[in-house]
């Protein structure tokens, strides 16, 4: 295990894949995030923990290469909507369905 960051994990999918990415283009990126998304709900219905740890890794590095694609940092666009709160009823927990 490490203590890296959001930020140096999509950094690293920077390094490894931006060219890969930029020649794919945007569109067949996000396409790719769907099919992975699949691959996670396959490993669900199979029940398979260890496919779907793996599919949750890929959708996450698929992610970060989109945000690259973006210009958005990963990291700092999750703490600027979700700042220790729920962006729509502002409570940590979220109360937005009690009644």
């Amino acid at each position: 295990m490490t203590n890296k960051t959001i930020k140096e994990f999509q950094q690293l999918m920077k390094e490894l894949y931006i060219v890969r990415d930029q020649q794919r283009g945007i569109e067949k990126s996000l396409l790719w995030l769907q099919t992975e998304q699949g691959e996670l709900i396959d490993a669900y219905l199979k029940g398979d923990t260890s496919e779907i740890v793996e599919e949750v890794a890929d959708i996450f590095a698929w992610l970060c290469s989109i945000c690259n694609l973006f210009k958005i940092d990963l990291e700092s666009a999750a703490w600027n909507k979700y700042p220790n709160k729920c962006p729509k009823c502002l409570g940590s927990p979220c109360s937005c369905f009690k009644k």
